[in-house]
């Protein structure tokens, strides 16, 4: 049993898990995230005998898809920019209740938008082909700011640091953007009844989250060492997410019958 400490920020006092109980959380959230991104099979493999209804999704697509989407690379700069003169207690208690809004926001959501969509019996191929278009979509525009010079460095907050900041606007839109609660529902339909596949998308999402969470810990030193770095690297995801979307798109018409793919 974990350890609470008592702080207080001058409103209101809160309670923070001694580091060691943290510690020993994380790494098992990590080692299961991790285990199921490793170990689990192609996200639309069928069982043999049966003939695939949509697109191959493995997954490390699915990851790459997701890390866009609710990946850290965003969240450094406005969390820098909320925290500022905040003590390092508040910081790590900000940082995982708006982890925990996250991961219950994208639970609801991907249930209820799962049973909408298969309610209305929306075929797989058109569902990849969504995931495909958001994909193309977010990456693109990702791309285009990074080349334009878009992103501006933390501002501090006009008002004093408040652990509501963990509800709005840090779990949402931040962390939880629209389109990525999007992606999340399209695999979750796509992940049909088989337990291997939901297991996989509910890993890679616990394991974004995460990276997130480490992320917002560790986001001033991060952006000291290797902020010019992220930008270089964000492009380059971006670029190739860009690609992966195409990529997606195309299949997902050929599987609708749109043209014949062709084998290159």
């Amino acid at each position: 049993m974990a350890i609470a400490t008592c702080y207080s920020n001058g409103h209101s006092k809160f309670f923070v898990p001694r580091r060691l109980g943290l510690n020993r959380l994380t790494s098992l959230c990590l080692m299961a995230a991790l285990s199921v991104l490793l170990a689990m099979p192609a996200f639309a493999q069928v069982p043999s005998g049966t003939v695939a209804a949509g697109p191959e999704f493995g997954a490390r697509k699915i990851f790459l898809m997701l890390f866009l989407m609710l990946g850290p690379i965003k969240i450094l700069f406005p969390f820098v920019g909320m925290t500022q003169g905040s003590d390092p207690a508040f910081r790590r208690t900000l940082a995982r209740r708006a982890i925990l809004f996250s991961a219950a926001a994208l639970a609801v959501a991907g249930l209820l938008g799962r049973s909408m969509l298969e309610n209305f019996e929306i075929s797989l191929p058109v569902l990849a082909l969504t995931g495909g278009v958001i994909l193309f979509l977010v990456a693109l525009q990702t791309v285009l700011q990074q080349s334009a010079g878009t992103a501006n460095p933390p501002k501090p907050v006009s008002q004093p640091p408040d652990l509501k900041l963990a509800f709005t606007p840090l779990a949402f839109p931040t962390i939880v953007t629209p389109y990525g609660i999007a992606a999340v529902i399209v695999f979750a339909t796509l992940a049909g009844n088989r337990y291997d596949a939901e297991l996989t998308v509910g890993g890679i999402v616990l394991l974004i989250l995460a990276l997130d969470w480490m992320a917002m810990l560790f986001a001033e030193t991060i952006l000291k060492f290797v902020g010019t770095a992220l930008h270089v690297f964000a492009v380059v995801l971006g670029v190739t997410q860009v690609a992966l979307g195409l990529q997606v798109i195309l299949h997902s018409l050929a599987m609708i019958g749109v043209f014949a793919e062709r084998p290159i």
